[in-house]
């Protein structure tokens, strides 16, 4: 379906004829007509499908065709980053460029003069408002911020701000927009807190929920399974062969990106890190010496997996299993972009089978999984549920590189020769008083 199916206002769609924009995506068609007709919407649509035009192409032409007074606020869209802060208001300054809409991007990270710019924005009411909610919500507890006249708000990638902790904000934000308004809900993923979320602020939505679209065919796609402490000598030998030249390394959790960071520095590789610790000044020099090679490698979590565009990504890896399908089609997605050919490797723990056993049903895929060379020993079948216990025994060279992992096992041993030795004691007392 074309766009000009959907809306009227010929302002709007000769921004979009000069974007190039022509045919609507899946989510695009099925989301405008329901925010123009003024429902509730929860749409289920994975990022890179079109979902920021799906929400702020109709609530534009409702702003101006509706006659909706410019001096107030009229309406909120709330993202977890600022990057995806500054990518919606980028799309947003393009659809209206023929029409008298305002615009403001507010996020943290920023110097005095931004700050005051924010300030007044908010103060005078830009028609448009996109914010991360933690900046938005210390703006509020200024008092200079009037938001009793919202007439459209917008959650984007609402599960991503729920895993970076936004929730208790986010309903403070929602406690001081008017009852009545329109609500509009995106997420790539529909968990538990999401619902309870949709529940108690939406209001018989209409939703919309597309299919998890597969990997790019152009992304080669590998694995390795293997022992947690196995990790970054694959890693370190896939380096020493093929040095990197563009690669983003995903791992689970703030500190392990820290930890490999450092390993990896250790080896003599041009690395840096990218995760929510970093200041927006930080994350943006990292991302500028990235794009300019002056570092090869970026350890980083999934802040990164979403709404930000790097191009020439050679390989993705994810150092540990992502949690969902969705994650890992956004993670892999940073490769093989604008017709290119990528690789995403995945380091499968014995631990992290299930996970990627149920990422390859959902998608319908079965990754190439790759055998270690035999100075790695033995390594956990992928398809066995319980592992050989003694098989661990081959893994003793690989351990004393993890101190962590020989530090647990060796208080296992000490408890276990503490409670024999207590045995012996007690058996050896009830020999003597028979």
């Amino acid at each position: 379906m074309r766009f000009e199916d959907l809306l009227t206002n010929d302002d709007l769609l000769d921004a979009l004829y000069d974007m190039h924009f022509d045919e609507c995506t899946p989510i695009q068609e099925l989301s405008i007509p329901p925010v123009l007709s003024g429902s509730d919407l929860l749409a289920v649509a994975q990022t890179g499908t079109g979902k920021t035009a799906a929400y702020l192409l109709p609530i534009i032409e409702r702003i101006v065709n509706d006659n909706i007074p410019q001096e107030y606020v009229n309406c909120v869209v709330m993202a977890p980053t600022r990057e995806l802060v500054q990518q919606i208001d980028r799309q947003m300054q393009g659809f209206s460029y023929f029409m008298p809409i305002s615009s403001m991007a507010i996020y943290g990270g920023t110097d005095g003069n931004t700050y005051e710019q924010q300030r007044k924005g908010l103060k005078n009411g830009a028609d448009v408002v996109i914010a991360t909610p933690g900046r938005l919500l210390a703006h509020l507890n200024m008092g200079y911020v009037d938001l009793s006249n919202v007439s459209f708000f917008v959650l984007d990638e609402a599960d991503r701000m729920l895993d970076m902790g936004f929730f208790d904000d986010i309903m403070q934000i929602v406690s001081r927009l008017p009852k009545k308004r329109q609500t509009l809900l995106f997420s790539a993923t529909m968990p538990a807190k999401i619902q309870q979320m949709a529940k108690q602020i939406l209001s018989e939505p209409t939703i919309v929920k597309l299919a998890v679209s597969k990997p790019a065919e152009k992304i080669k796609q590998e694995a390795y399974v293997c022992y947690e402490n196995q990790k970054f000598p694959i890693l370190n030998k896939i380096f020493k062969e093929n040095p990197p030249r563009k690669v983003i390394i995903f791992s689970s959790s703030k500190q392990k990106v820290k930890d490999l960071t450092k390993a990896l520095k250790k080896i003599d590789i041009k690395v840096s890190e990218i995760h929510s610790d970093l200041s927006q000044a930080e994350r943006e020099q990292v991302i500028i010496d990235f794009k300019a090679y002056r570092i090869n490698v970026l350890v980083a979590t999934d802040i990164l997996s979403r709404g930000i565009d790097i191009d020439n990504i050679d390989t993705v890896v994810n150092y540990d299993v992502p949690r969902e399908s969705e994650d890992y089609v956004h993670r892999i997605g940073r490769t093989a972009r604008a017709d290119r050919e990528g690789k995403a490797i995945t380091f499968v723990s014995e631990k992290e089978r299930y996970k990627f056993k149920t990422i390859e049903k959902e998608l319908r895929i079965e990754v190439e999984k790759l055998s270690l060379p035999d100075e790695f020993g033995e390594t956990p079948s992928y398809y066995d549920k319980v592992e050989d216990k003694t098989s661990r025994k081959n893994y003793s060279k690989h351990r004393k590189d993890f101190p962590e992992s020989t530090n647990k096992e060796n208080k296992g041993k000490s408890y276990r020769r503490k409670k024999n030795k207590k045995q012996n004691v007690s058996s050896k007392s009830n020999s003597v008083s028979d």
